[in-house]
């Protein structure tokens, strides 16, 4: 599967800003046996003094840009292409929850994978008592990890509303859960706490998905923005696995991955430092769609 994927992030300034500097993470990523990045196109206008292109620690793909002038408005355009290879295989080959805390263990590798990174609380996902005893009581301890992976998740899928004015990017995770609402960002944060409570490691997914469904299938939640899901590590035999408790699916054709972290302020599409006054108004559009040729030849 091929798509075209462009986004727009509109940010306005009611007082000129001045010195900007920011870090941006919206092209897709290029994974081998995954996803391959054939075409990307990045502009930042206005024209950056300053742009850099480097890898994180996680190795996501981060654009440093720096404006030295003042300016009342900042865009970000990215297109690109990207192909999306069909899975492998299905098989639940993970380890018992029992048995996880063994398999964690016997990791003694610090890389940018290694599941011990995503095990503890990190900036926006402390630990929450309430969510602990929400995720306890969708699990039992020989259920294998994956399946309890997907039983939070659809449990969460089932109890929490898709609301996109229920909460805002600061909303922190305790009180998006003490309300069943929110959005994405939402659901992915609340998820990954109830998994670590229960000794999962568990990582934040940023990416894309496909704007229009199959035929006969309804529209994804979250399609109209930069998405976000869990990627949970099961075991040393199973790996990093992933589950999108919004739409209550494991991604697969339909999600298209940016950047991984440990929560949302990892991975966030643009951060960064501006000198300026008044409150900064943001949009954002996204458009992901299967590419003409591939239409073409259907």
């Amino acid at each position: 599967m091929r798509y075209d994927i462009r986004l727009r992030i509109n940010h306005d300034y009611p007082g000129a800003g001045g010195i900007g500097r920011h870090q941006i993470r919206v092209v897709p990523a290029d994974i081998p046996g995954r996803q391959a990045l054939t075409v990307q196109q990045l502009v930042v206008t206005p024209a950056a003094a300053e742009y850099i292109t480097r890898k994180d620690f996680f190795g996501n793909s981060t654009t440093m840009v720096m404006h030295d002038t003042a300016h009342s408005q900042m865009s970000i355009a990215m297109r690109s292409q990207v192909e999306i290879f069909p899975l492998s295989g299905n098989f639940d080959t993970s380890v018992t929850l029992n048995e996880l805390p063994r398999e964690i263990a016997s990791i003694t590798s610090l890389s940018a994978d290694a599941p011990h990174h995503f095990l503890g609380a990190s900036p926006r996902l402390p630990p929450n008592q309430d969510m602990a005893a929400y995720s306890r009581a969708c699990v039992s301890p020989g259920m294998t990890t994956r399946d309890a992976v997907e039983a939070v998740g659809a449990r969460l899928h089932a109890d929490l509303a898709f609301d996109a004015q229920a909460t805002t990017v600061e909303t922190p995770a305790a009180e998006a859960f003490a309300v069943r609402r929110g959005v994405c960002q939402d659901f992915t944060h609340i998820m990954i706490i109830c998994l670590r409570s229960l000794g999962v490691p568990a990582a934040y997914v940023s990416g894309y998905l496909r704007t229009e469904p199959p035929p006969g299938q309804p529209r994804l939640e979250g399609a109209d923005a930069m998405h976000a899901w869990v990627r949970a590590w099961c075991g040393k035999d199973a790996g990093w696995v992933e589950y999108d408790p919004t739409n209550a699916v494991e991604p697969a054709s339909d999600h298209v991955v940016v950047a991984f972290g440990r929560d949302y302020d990892d991975i966030a599409p643009v951060q960064g430092i501006l000198r300026s006054s008044g409150p900064n108004v943001s949009a954002q559009s996204v458009d992901v769609i299967p590419s003409a040729s591939q239409v073409r030849n259907a």
